[in-house]
């Protein structure tokens, strides 16, 4: 293993931690966060291509080959049946139990799965967004994907999170994530 990839398995971890302590609705925790290193950047690649394949997104292909050029890539995902029980409606139903009821009911073939509390969805936000800036401050090449996510959830990595997304990382002479078809 190169220096540089040792570097950013490390700078991984410690997102892994910016991610876990990142603020949260009511300071409770319901985020999901995974490495992908080695072989399994390979998984997660085809796992893409064939969602992309299957649903005519293009940019899921080309997300693919990123990741098979990455070091590593941290996932992090959301238990989407988890809610506050505040009754805030941000969802768009009356209630937390109403939404439950709603989640039980829908089975797509989506990227993702709903519906979802829009409170636990803007802690993963901040989780994510936390996470990057880690990254960035240990300058390694990252891109936010939401093609990522969803390959990693087609793969049941992330148990039972109904959101997710990947960030790629990269140490090389330059940004992978820069110049892409």
């Amino acid at each position: 293993m190169s220096i540089e990839k040792e570097g950013v398995l490390t700078v991984a971890k410690l997102m892994a931690v910016s991610a876990r302590t990142a603020p949260k609705s009511k300071g409770s925790d319901t985020i999901v966060v995974r490495i992908a290193s080695d072989d399994e950047l390979n998984a997660l690649a085809e796992s893409m291509v064939e969602f992309g394949e299957k649903h005519d997104y293009g940019f899921f292909i080309r997300d693919a080959g990123n990741i098979r050029e990455s070091d590593c890539c941290v996932i992090i995902g959301e238990k989407g049946d988890s809610s506050l029980g505040l009754n805030c409606g941000g969802c768009g139903y009356l209630t937390c139990r109403d939404l439950r009821e709603a989640q039980n009911e829908i089975s797509l073939d989506s990227a993702f799965s709903g519906p979802n509390c829009v409170l636990r969805q803007a802690d993963l936000g901040i989780a994510v967004g936390s996470a990057v800036k880690t990254a960035s401050l240990h300058n390694v090449d990252n891109r936010v994907m939401f093609s990522a996510g969803v390959g990693a959830l087609k793969l049941g990595w992330l148990g039972d999170c109904n959101v997710a997304y990947g960030i790629p990382l990269s140490a090389s002479g330059k940004s992978i994530f820069f110049d892409r078809k």
